[in-house]
């Protein structure tokens, strides 16, 4: 039996993810159900497509991720499962949830649930609640093996879905441009879409300093210089530091202190950073 992982924007304030529990449980009592996180943003939808990539390569293949940050719910928005290159499942809406997984994993089928056929019995009348009714009860459906990918609907183009804009990187002869994709939300520091294997193009080394430049738009927001360092402790707390997140990619934090919350800074294709090499 595959594990199954639920990730929504609902947060753990009322009875919605222990409804979709038990929906899934009413299922299969013997399922193995996990949470992702439940602390999405509301109808943050780059965000769960970022949780998503940061998450899935590290469960067993088969596992069924139900991710549900569903603005449209109820429209004429579709559903969908899709299977990764790497053979994990996600069932969520079309609506650009599978963005990093298709750019940066691969996409290897997907199909359109068919959701009248495929609903939870007696749950016809509603039409706001697909994270239990539709994306948790098929969830289970799949993990437990009752159903199968082919069951679920008819496969489209990997390509028609619906995919979220991107920041691009940028590489210059001293310097090397990007967005600020998340935040690691519990301690504020910036994750970056900049990679690592570009950074050391820059030939900078641990200990020495690169000037960060932060922009809303192109209005310059920070700009400091800072060491770029291995663990947070190379500074003194309170200091600022690039090192490289558990992605590999760029990020920028304050020791112990909320770089985000500290200078007002937040995510998106619209915030560019900028980490130049300085001369020696």
């Amino acid at each position: 039996m595959a594990k199954l992982v639920l990730q929504t924007d609902f947060g753990l304030v009322d009875g919605a993810v222990a409804a979709m529990y038990g929906v899934a449980y009413g299922v299969d009592g013997e399922l193995s159900i996990h949470d992702l996180t439940h602390e999405i943003p509301p109808y943050d939808i780059f965000a769960a497509s970022y949780r998503l990539y940061q998450t899935t390569k590290y469960w067993p293949e088969g596992t069924v991720f139900v991710s549900v940050v569903d603005p449209g719910v109820g429209s004429d928005r579709r559903s969908i499962i899709a299977e990764t290159v790497d053979h994990h499942f996600i069932i969520t809406p079309v609506n650009g949830t599978l963005t990093h997984l298709a750019k940066f994993v691969g996409l290897k089928r997907v199909s359109v649930i068919d959701e009248a056929s495929h609903a939870l019995p007696g749950s016809q009348e509603s039409h706001t609640f697909h994270g239990r009714d539709i994306y948790a009860y098929n969830g289970a459906k799949l993990a437990s093996g009752q159903i199968t990918f082919e069951d679920l609907g008819k496969e489209i183009e990997p390509e028609q879905v619906v995919m979220l804009p991107l920041g691009e990187v940028k590489e210059g002869v001293d310097q090397i441009a990007g967005t600020i994709d998340i935040l690691d939300i519990r301690f504020g520091s910036l994750w970056t879409n900049i990679p690592l294997a570009t950074f050391k193009k820059l030939g900078v080394a641990a200990g020495e300093f690169v000037q960060v430049s932060i922009y809303y738009h192109d209005q310059l927001r920070y700009q400091n210089q800072m060491p770029f360092t291995r663990t947070f402790a190379a500074v003194r707390v309170g200091e600022p530091l690039v090192y490289v997140n558990s992605l590999l990619n760029l990020g920028v934090a304050i020791n112990q202190d909320s770089f985000s919350k500290l200078y007002h800074i937040g995510t998106g294709v619209d915030w560019h950073i900028t980490v130049k090499r300085l001369s020696v």
